[in-house]
């Protein structure tokens, strides 16, 4: 079998390993010429992928990469894993999507599978990209290719997520996909689960995001609650996930990030509005995610206040760029919010992040393009007059920040087991 796999980002590389480490024979699509030299050339360019694992697979001759989407003439199979982000009015943007569909209409053979894994609205794949696929090919979808859909569920900086071990969930457009789609799955996912529809696939993995936004939003919000009676809500989660039933543990931070659960819900809070139907619930959960930031800017405010120092011309230190602990994933981090407001008071603004020593392109934040992490020595470190702790990463050394560091805002609970001076350290 031959498949080709568009999109060799955070989804797409890991899954294209997968399919070629059993047995399959996968080509990378992708318009970044950088990632198909580093693949060529055995670099990986994600840090939880080891190099040497990327380049088994290109010495085996399973795994080559291309720009060249007109190679889909030569395939079984087609997984799309491409970016579905929010646009400025925080509306779905599924232009990859369909940018992707025009480009390999007219390249597709009969009998061809086509499985969109990008997370989307119900009713994406059975019809805009459906429709993107016929126009531009003069084949008819269920007929003459086959078309499905497969969340991708991805657990970045998890050592023990693999691929393979992580249950499939696939819809299929008529039962004929999804007998294909299962056939191609099978080769490389351990467990599949099969779902009547596109649409319930699609709908799956929204739940999944939104589950877990709400939850988030809800100990953020105790956090604030319980912080203005003298509660610590760390450890009220500490004492609460020592129930052995109907509690699962969610944790308080300064935002939501990464690339799924501060945009997914609001596909469907959009989708819903198509039928009538308004989803209240879900909106505050991300109202009250959205405002997190502006919580850990008030607490960072009082720290600096004790210390009788204001924000404006204050050295302020963030630990943590990327989204989540131990990740190179910078997506929707809350803390270029936190580093645009503080400069826009006048602060003068730094970061520290272990894994992601300069800051690249990004479509939001041109303006911190090219920005470094500052050297982790003592010298440094004690010229700032706040540092704000982002990103629980464990490669930080905690101990030496509390040493040489006065004032910290703690937004991880990181430092619950580390020597610190009174009055020095402010939870947020």
């Amino acid at each position: 079998m031959k498949i080709a796999i568009i999109g060799l980002g955070y989804v797409g590389l890991p899954l294209s390993l997968q399919f070629a480490r059993s047995g399959v024979t996968v080509l990378g699509l992708d318009i970044d010429a950088a990632k198909i030299e580093a693949i060529h050339a055995g670099r990986s360019y994600i840090k939880h992928i080891e190099s040497a694992t990327l380049r088994e697979q290109v010495a085996a001759g399973r795994f080559r990469a291309t720009t060249d989407f007109a190679r889909v003439k030569e395939l079984d199979a087609v997984i799309l894993c491409v970016p579905t982000p929010l646009n400025s009015n925080r509306e779905p943007d599924i232009s990859y999507i369909l940018k992707t569909g025009e480009a390999i209409a007219p390249h597709l053979p009969k009998g061809i599978l086509v499985v969109l894994e990008s997370t989307t609205y119900p009713g994406t794949t059975e019809g805009d990209l459906r429709a993107v696929l016929e126009t531009g090919s003069g084949l008819k979808a269920g007929m003459d290719f086959f078309l499905a859909y497969s969340p991708e569920r991805e657990d970045p900086g998890n050592p023990k997520s693999r691929v393979g071990e992580i249950p499939k969930i696939i819809g299929g457009f008529t039962p004929a996909c999804l007998e294909k789609a299962k056939a191609l799955y099978g080769r490389a996912i351990k467990t599949l689960v099969p779902v009547s529809s596109c649409r319930v696939a699609e709908s799956t993995k929204l739940l999944e995001n939104i589950f877990r936004s709400v939850n988030i939003a809800l100990v953020n919000e105790l956090k604030v609650v319980y912080a203005a009676m003298g509660i610590d809500i760390w450890e009220v989660i500490a004492a609460a996930k020592t129930k052995p039933f109907g509690f699962m543990p969610f944790y308080p931070g300064p935002g939501l990030g990464g690339h799924c659960i501060p945009i997914d819900p609001f596909y469907l809070t959009w989708k819903a509005r198509e039928f009538g139907q308004n989803t209240r619930f879900i909106e505050l959960a991300g109202e009250i995610n959205t405002t997190m930031p502006e919580y850990v800017m008030h607490r960072l405010t009082e720290a600096l206040n004790a210390h009788r120092k204001p924000v404006n011309g204050s050295r302020i230190l963030f630990l943590g760029l990327a989204y989540k602990a131990d990740v190179d994933d910078m997506r929707e981090s809350p803390t270029f919010r936190l580093m645009d407001a503080l400069k826009q008071r006048g602060a003068l603004v730094d970061y520290f992040d272990p894994f992601i020593p300069q800051i690249p392109p990004t479509r939001e934040h041109i303006q911190w393009q090219g920005h470094k992490s500052i050297e982790w020595k003592q010298a440094t470190l004690s010229l700032f007059d706040a540092a704000v702790i982002m990103t629980a990463h464990t490669e930080v050394n905690y101990q030496e920040l509390a040493d040489w560091t006065a004032c910290i805002v703690d937004t991880r609970n990181v430092l619950a087991q580390v020597r610190t001076k009174a009055g020095q350290v402010w939870k947020a």
